[in-house]
């Protein structure tokens, strides 16, 4: 799981020594090391470098193939949306646009 997520070389040091991207790694190790099938990330590439936003997104793409349901809270969605099967778009607690066709056709 830290191979999958980009932390194995660092297993041996204390969390509280990780940078935030580190810890945000961290995170995601945890929430797919349980094979739940529901997923829920809320600014999962927050803080991210670009090499591990694609780690992140090959990770996503394994568990879709596994059938597992993917709940993706994000603002930053450029990086995101070809993920997505549907979007919704929120704003003051209040859905104000479900978008149902992939984002990237």
């Amino acid at each position: 799981m830290l191979k999958e997520v980009g932390l194995y070389d660092f297993k041996d040091e204390k969390v509280k020594k990780y940078s935030l991207g580190m810890k945000q790694k961290l995170g995601i190790a945890q929430a797919i090391m349980e094979d739940q099938e529901l997923l829920i990330f809320d600014e999962p590439i927050n803080a991210l470098d670009d090499f591990s936003v694609d780690a992140f997104r090959n990770i996503i793409n394994k568990k879709k193939d596994e059938g597992k349901t993917i709940l993706i809270s994000s603002h930053n969605k450029e990086k995101l949306e070809d993920l997505f099967d549907f979007t919704v778009k929120m704003s003051n607690g209040e859905i104000v646009e479900v978008i149902k066709e992939k984002m990237n056709e």
